[in-house]
């Protein structure tokens, strides 16, 4: 083992300050970063509007039936001025578990790509559960061995599976085969079976080693760092925050939290300035690490990472590899859809952010390599994993039909080895060792740094049900936007994939030719009333997303029977819109379908959709009103608020109603329970206004879809700005960045919270903050 020269007497501690604790990292000139897109740069607002408009006009992946609603879930910004908006979809106001969607929008304000989960299109009878929602919660506590909390069922439309089914979504967390476990239950809503888990612990065979005389940003000598809200490093079982120092052994639990925190420290700088990326998080922020795990272990749990030991327990599992593999988890759980679905693209996802930290950080203590956990000989073999020659330690080289059913770390292995071929090829000429091909072809590398940004660019577009195919295609595409599609690293990330046995795949972007002037196509607005024997209109708007302006040629599919489309005019240069009018018959057929607008042009074609209503020239028979009430509200973010949704039978016969609410922005939530009634019943409207939602007035829409008719109310929500929300008597509400001392209090989710402990990022009430925070009741 390598000795320390970190101690607490060797430096002078400074709030905020950086430490200089020895020697800096080699990565000062950074290769030149790829070139932003073309087109004049707008604003962020543009960008969000744009794929905003996207989403609501169901442009092409994100086609959407007549009960469907995209809300955006968070926007991220990438190399080249890319920014990638993720999208939750919504049936008749429910979350739809496999539905969600990400655009991808160039600097200039254009909708480059889209790309939705493998959902299908989701049409249920109703909304009423079969079974009791304490029946899925004790359904959900069964999984685990031991239960600590148990959150409650959420009604949800669970896609992943065959057809889509009404289910219970449960989040437990306790111990579950001898490891801590924060587990996501779907129970079937009908037959009280589970249909899927998901575990947010992720964890990891450890390895341990010292980095060495290293320089790190401290809050007045606390591993607390100013500068990365939420980073912090202390001991497992007492949380204690730990000070900068320690004795410099591989046994002592504050230099192993040196070690960890220098790592978290130089993965946030990578992710900065080689991928574009803000914090781990992707928004700003890191997480809380933990130290004195009594095991041969590491994991990422979901909102924390924690390290034990080596097996003969003389070092900590803190080498930068295994910190930036956790850590890579959690950018993986906080990137597009979560974390990709097919074994081992999670467990390939933290090697590969192991060996980027390790080559940023380019530390003479640990030279950077393709190994995983070189430092520490754990079992007596050397390195867990090779990412240049996987089968040196039994793993595959090579994709095949086995990997779904294979080992997750094991199943890591094609993915690093494209990754190790993108980066450095087959026959590195640098003194890295050559890499054999499932083809026997010879691969030319780009760059770690290249392949990163690849790489990174390709979560960026993550969805649920992401595969080793749907990261071929998009990596392609990665490469296409960042260095064009006739450039050498478009070519490489084709070479590698076919070199691990993952083939070309459909709609995949040539590498040889530059793409022809594209565009994108949007309806506004998307959605509309038509009764028998009248008409209505909507815009078609297109806009010119690379090259030159094309001709573009509207057509409509889909129509209800008895409806008709025009469009005036039938074909428009990219950039003109067009006016699309619907007519109905006095016999069309009544009720919600969604219409499939396609533009084509000699670039290929594009669709968008519009959503029509049909209803009789009168007031159905049975009819209802729906109301708000009260109709507005101001909420201060961190806070909540609930209203009445009322229902009248206006005319005939009671009717079952089912309630949605749509338009809520970014940072806010809303939900309708129960998500149906009878006419004249009445159901509860909650909007949750989290701590980053933007200030503004933002108008809800309520609806309520009877057998024969739709009804609609407004509810406005104006978030307001100013100082942070107050509660408590005057206690300032909980904060994500704030660092927490023992005798704090803050408030949060109407109750007020006792700090026991050192923390930041630790939510009061989470399952991990029952040592940080006591609960003194509500106010």
């Amino acid at each position: 083992m390598r000795s320390r020269t970190v101690l607490a007497g060797t430096v002078a501690f400074a709030t905020g300050a950086a430490l200089a604790v020895g020697i800096t990292s080699a990565h000062a000139a950074s290769p030149p970063q790829p070139a932003a897109a073309s087109g004049t740069p707008v604003t962020e607002q543009v960008r969000l509007a744009a794929a905003d408009k996207a989403a609501a006009s169901g442009f092409d992946a994100l086609g959407k039936g007549p009960d469907d609603a995209f809300l955006r879930r968070q926007a991220i910004t990438g190399l080249g001025g890319y920014s990638y908006l993720t999208y939750d979809r919504t049936y008749r106001g429910l979350p739809v578990v496999g539905g969600d969607a990400t655009v991808v929008v160039d600097a200039a304000g254009h909708v480059r790509d889209t790309f939705a989960a493998d959902h299908g299109r989701v049409s249920l009878g109703n909304l009423r559960p079969a079974i009791p929602a304490k029946q899925a919660v004790g359904t959900a506590r069964r999984q685990l061995d031991s239960v600590a909390t148990a959150g409650q069922a959420q009604l949800v439309v669970y896609a992943l599976g065959a057809k889509p089914l009404l289910a219970y979504q449960v989040l437990v967390s306790g111990v579950r085969h001898d490891a801590p476990s924060r587990l996501h239950v779907w129970v079937d809503a009908g037959t009280g079976k589970v249909l899927f888990t998901r575990e947010d612990v992720v964890s990891e065979a450890a390895r341990g080693y010292v980095n060495g005389a290293v320089q790190i940003d401290t809050n007045g000598g606390v591993l607390q760092d100013p500068a990365r809200p939420g980073l912090s490093c202390g001991n497992y079982s007492t949380r204690q925050t730990y000070r900068n120092g320690g004795t410099g052994t591989g046994t002592d639990l504050q230099t192993a939290c040196v070690d960890a925190y220098y790592g978290v420290e130089q993965e946030w700088n990578m992710l900065r300035d080689w991928l574009g990326r803000s914090g781990i998080s992707g928004n700003g922020s890191a997480f809380p690490l933990y130290v004195g795990l009594n095991d041969v272990n590491a994991y990422w749990g979901g909102s924390s990472g924690t390290f034990g030991h080596n097996s003969s327990n003389t070092a900590q599992a803190t080498s930068m590899d295994v910190v930036g593999h956790e850590m890579g988890h959690a950018i993986d759980q906080y990137t597009g859809a979560g974390t990709a679905a097919e074994n081992g693209l999670g467990e390939g996802t933290g090697d590969i952010f192991g060996a980027l930290t390790e080559h940023y950080a380019d530390n003479p203590s640990d030279p950077p390599d393709y190994t995983v956990g070189e430092e520490i000989n754990l079992v007596g073999s050397g390195p867990i994993r090779y990412m240049y020659n996987p089968s040196t330690n039994g793993d595959p080289n090579c994709y095949s039909s086995s990997i779904p059913g294979t080992e997750v770390h094991s199943a890591a292995g094609p993915l690093n080895h494209w990754f190790y071929l993108l980066a450095e090829g087959s026959r590195p000429a640098n003194g890295n060792p050559a890499s054999p091909t499932c083809d026997g072809s010879t691969v030319n590398g780009v760059s770690i740094q290249k392949a990163g940004q690849i790489f990174m660019s390709a979560m960026n577009m993550k969805t649920s049900g992401w595969s080793y195919a749907k990261y071929r295609g998009a990596t392609v595409k990665a490469a296409v936007n960042l260095f064009g599609a006739s450039s050498a690293e478009c070519a490489s990330t084709k070479a590698a994939w076919s070199a691990v046995s993952v083939g070309p795949q459909s709609g995949e972007p040539s590498c040889t030719t530059v793409p022809a002037g594209d565009f994108s196509l949007a309806v506004n607005p998307s959605s509309g009333s038509l009764q028998q024997g009248g008409s209505t209109t909507t815009t078609v708007s297109t806009q010119v997303t690379g090259g030159t302006a094309q001709s573009v040629t509207l057509t409509a599919s889909g129509l209800p029977s008895g409806v008709t489309a025009t469009f005036s005019p039938a074909t428009v240069t990219a950039g003109q819109s067009a006016t699309l009018t619907l007519r109905a018959s006095a016999t069309a057929t009544t009720g919600s379908k969604a219409i499939t607008i396609t533009g084509t042009a000699p670039s290929g074609s594009h669709t968008a959709t519009y959503t029509t209503t049909v209803t009789t020239g009168q007031p159905p028979a049975n009819d209802f009103s729906v109301s708000v009430n009260p109709a507005s509200a101001t909420v201060a973010p961190g806070n909540s608020v609930t209203a009445s949704v009322v229902t009248a039978t206006a005319g005939g016969s009671a009717q079952t109603v089912n309630l949605a609410v749509s338009g809520a922005p970014t940072g806010v939530t809303a939900a309708i329970s129960p998500a149906s009634v009878t006419s004249g019943g009445s159901a509860t409207l909650t909007v949750s206004v989290s701590s980053t939602a933007a200030a503004g007035t933002f108008p809800l829409t309520v609806t309520g879809t009877g057998t024969a008719a739709t009804r609609t109310a407004t509810y406005t929500l104006t978030v307001s700005g100013g100082t942070p929300p107050q509660g408590c008597g005057g206690v300032a509400a909980w904060s994500a960045t704030r660092p927490y001392v023992p005798g704090d209090k803050a408030s949060y989710n109407g109750h007020l919270w006792n700090s026991t402990w050192y923390s930041t990022g630790a939510e009061p009430g989470a399952p991990g903050s029952w040592a940080v925070w006591t609960d003194a009741g509500p106010c």
